[in-house]
Order: structure tokens, then C-alpha cells, then sequence
């Protein structure tokens, strides 16, 4: 036995324009006929629970409820936006009159960040105004820079010599922001103008000056020296000043640092 299909009651007609929770209600009015239809499509006398709504769709095409379900559904459509509204797919007997399309819900604007976006630099901390004898530490520092070299811990006793505390000197060498590996450099190179030395020699040479033993290290390799000439160089000092045996001129120069195979060759081209 089939249920009868009950009367769809039309939305009455308004001139005034629909609010989008109206048309939403509207929507939701239609979906509920909808289900009635197909329901009443069924002709079930038990309606199974939990039926999901699409099941109401499966009406044999062609029938009077079938083509009302397509009526619903375009209504349906038109009215959410889905589609475009037509008058010739509009049956206001059974979906009413037209009130407008719900408008699109709007999203709000956002503004896209860059990525290269710029980070603010932190504002710079205000000079420090130096007292006098600071301002004198750093002259005097830059004075003795400009003409020698120097370790870091050298020129501080030099500006503590010079009656600089050690704070006001301390504060002076480290303002001069200089590079203690290329001072090493500089200092090696002055002591091979004047002397002579062997490679270890050199570099004790350098640590007695206040460098490390790494800088004063660079600072020694980076001359290049020719140890066997430095060690002729030696010999012939040696000889100057005084008279040796051949073996007693190379051990002495062993004492100055050199190896057995320099000393040796000094020695001998000196003569001996």
C-alpha cells in the first residue's frame, strides 16, 4: 500500500528581500520536503532507522516524485549559488517565489607577509664617552702599532710602563681591534733582519715577546726561512766573536735550536 503524498504548502511570495539566514532556512526547507518526497517515493511501511538521506533519490525514473525531486534539487542549487538562476527551472508551485541566491560567505583579507620581509635591526646603544686617559691609552697604542709590532699582553706592559693603569691600557689595546697573528708575523720578520735564529729559537723568541704559542708559531712559518742559512748565518756570528772547534761550533748551535743537519751545514760553510 502506498503512502499518500502530502501536500507541499509553497513559500508565500515576498517583496521584501530575503536576509541570508532567511534564504539558509529556505535551503534547509527544501532539503526537508525533499526527504518527504522520497520518503513517500519508498512505499515502505516501515521507514528503516538511520536511512541516510540519499537513499531517498532511488525512485524509478520518470515518476511524479522522481521529476518533483528534480524540481527541488534545482531550486535547491539556484538558491545556494550552485548554479545560475533560471526562470524556466524555477517551479514556484513547488519551491515558491524566487527570493535571491544566498551570498557567498566572504573571507576576510588577508594580507600576504613576504618572506623576504625585512628584520628590524635593534637600535644602536649610544657611544660610551671616554674618559681622558682612556682616549690617551688608545693613541698611545695606535701611536706604537704604527711602528712595531706587538703582542696583545706586550703592548699592555709598554702603556702600563708608560703609566697607564691596566684597565686604561687593557682598554686602549683591545680599541685598536688588531690581529695578533699578522703582529707575530711582523715581529718574526723584524728579529730575522737583525739575527739570526733557528726555527724554535724563533718561536721562543716570540713567546718571550707575550705571544702565544700558536701565533707565535704562524708568525714564524709564515717567513719561509732557509734554517740551513740561518744556521750559516748563526755559525758566522759565532766565529766573529770568538774562536771554536768545528765540533764545539755545532753543538752550539744546536743550543740555539738547531737540528744536527743544520748545525752541520752552517759549520761547514762558515768554514770549519
Amino acid at each position: 500500500m502506498s503512502m499518500p503524498m502530502p501536500d507541499y504548502t509553497p513559500a508565500p511570495a515576498s517583496k521584501k528581500k530575503m536576509s541570508a539566514g532567511k534564504k539558509a532556512g529556505l535551503v534547509g526547507g527544501v532539503l526537508a520536503g525533499l526527504v518527504i518526497i522520497g520518503v513517500a517515493a519508498g512505499g515502505h511501511d516501515e521507514t528503516p532507522t538511520g536511512a541516510p538521506v540519499a537513499a531517498a533519490t532511488t525512485a524509478p525514473t520518470g515518476t511524479p516524485n522522481q521529476e518533483a525531486i528534480g524540481k527541488l534539487q534545482a531550486c535547491i542549487e539556484m538558491t545556494a549559488g550552485i548554479r545560475a538562476y533560471d526562470p524556466a527551472l524555477w517551479d514556484t508551485t513547488v519551491c515558491g517565489e524566487y527570493q535571491g541566491g544566498l551570498a557567498p560567505t566572504s573571507q576576510p583579507a588577508v594580507e600576504a607577509t613576504e618572506a623576504t620581509e625585512a628584520v628590524a635591526e635593534p637600535a644602536s646603544e649610544p657611544t660610551k664617552e671616554l674618559t681622558d686617559s682612556q682616549q690617551n691609552a688608545v693613541e698611545k697604542a695606535a701611536d706604537y702599532l704604527s711602528y712595531s709590532s706587538f703582542s696583545r699582553s706586550g703592548l699592555i706592559k709598554q702603556l702600563e710602563f708608560e703609566g697607564f693603569s691596566t684597565k686604561d691600557a687593557t682598554f686602549g689595546v683591545d680599541a685598536q681591534k688588531a690581529n695578533w697573528n699578522e703582529q707575530a708575523v711582523k715581529k718574526a720578520a723584524e728579529y730575522l733582519d737583525n739575527g739570526s735564529f733557528s726555527r724554535s729559537g724563533l718561536i721562543k723568541q716570540l713567546e718571550f715577546e707575550g705571544f702565544s704559542t700558536k701565533q707565535a708559531t704562524f708568525g714564524v712559518d709564515a717567513q719561509k726561512a732557509n734554517w740551513n742559512e740561518q744556521a750559516a748565518k748563526k755559525a758566522a756570528e759565532y766565529l766573529d766573536n770568538g774562536s771554536f772547534s768545528r765540533s764545539g761550533l755545532i753543538e752550539q748551535l744546536k743550543f740555539e735550536g738547531f737540528t744536527t743537519g743544520q748545525a752541520t751545514y752552517g759549520v761547514k760553510k762558515a768554514g770549519l
